[in-house]
């Protein structure tokens, strides 16, 4: 069940080197450097999870709609151990605005916040069969008018169910990118488009992923695993985390530690899907 693990063929990467390393002070970096600087980090994280992709189990737009908001403040790994029950109780819009709200609330209770998450879940379904057809937009402007529905998780649907390119601001992809000093920002729209101006908006919705993978693989909000980072050159906050690349490498999580990752039911075309058991098909 789950992810199997993937390995990367990228080594960790040593500390930095040069001035860094000696404590000597840098030179201030221009704002051409640190594009570039970024874009390259974009490219290597590239390279390192060729397979990132939204970690939340969804068939349908109406599925990741619901699973976004219900991810907030818990993991990915626990809405999908509830969405399962959820869906089979409410596969529609249509069906989730009509839910006796204590029932919808007992569901869903796991994911934390419960009562408010029912409460937004009911007004955005009854939005989306009242103003929508039962049907979820496919605009930014009409997405965040639904209740519980921000920017972050307005991009989240348009970038995985529509296509259309979005920056998703999570509490990942803030940390990281102020921590490479991409932007001093904590407001989120205002990093969202910081960041944007740095990036063609073709790369908008892979860099999100492959940011929030490395987010919640190395680059930990208490302790980072700089040793065991494989843009651990490019980073100018290096040595905030543990630099023992030993150490470093048992504080990984998921695949990068030899785990199994939050998604419980891949697409089976996904790099990571378990195989099928043998004679199967």
């Amino acid at each position: 069940m789950g992810e199997q693990p993937v390995r990367s063929k990228k080594k960790a990467a040593k500390g930095p080197t040069g001035a860094a390393a000696a404590g000597k002070p840098a030179k201030p970096e221009s704002h051409l450097a640190m594009v570039r600087r970024a874009r390259r980090i974009n490219r290597e994280l590239a390279e390192v999870y060729p397979y990132a992709h939204p970690e939340l189990d969804f068939r349908n737009p109406f599925e990741l709609l619901v699973a976004t908001v219900l991810s907030a403040q818990t993991t990915d790994l626990r809405v999908n151990q509830t969405t399962p029950a959820l869906f089979a109780a409410y596969p529609t819009p249509e069906d989730m605005a009509a839910a006796v709200p204590e029932k919808l609330e007992e569901i869903i209770r796991p994911t934390g916040f419960f009562r408010a998450k029912a409460r937004s879940l009911m007004g955005l379904s009854a939005a989306l069969r009242d103003d929508f057809g039962g049907e979820v937009p496919g605009r930014l402007e009409d997405l965040v008018k639904l209740p519980g529905v921000g920017r972050k998780t307005a991009n989240v649907v348009l970038g995985n169910a529509f296509g259309v390119p979005g920056i998703t601001v999570d509490t990942h992809f803030g940390r990281l990118v102020r921590r490479w000093k991409w932007t001093e920002q904590e407001d989120p729209e205002k990093v969202e488009a910081e960041v944007a101006a740095i990036f063609p908006k073709s790369e908008w919705t892979m860099l999100s992923h492959r940011v929030v993978f490395h987010g919640r693989r190395i680059c930990h909000s208490r302790k980072p695993a700089c040793g065991a980072c494989p843009i651990a050159p490019l980073c100018p906050s290096y040595g905030e985390g543990e630099t023992d690349p030993e150490k470093a490498k048992k504080l990984l999580k998921y695949e990068m530690g030899g785990y199994p990752g939050q998604r419980l039911s891949p697409p089976p075309d996904y790099p990571g899907s378990p195989a099928p058991p043998l004679g199967a098909g």
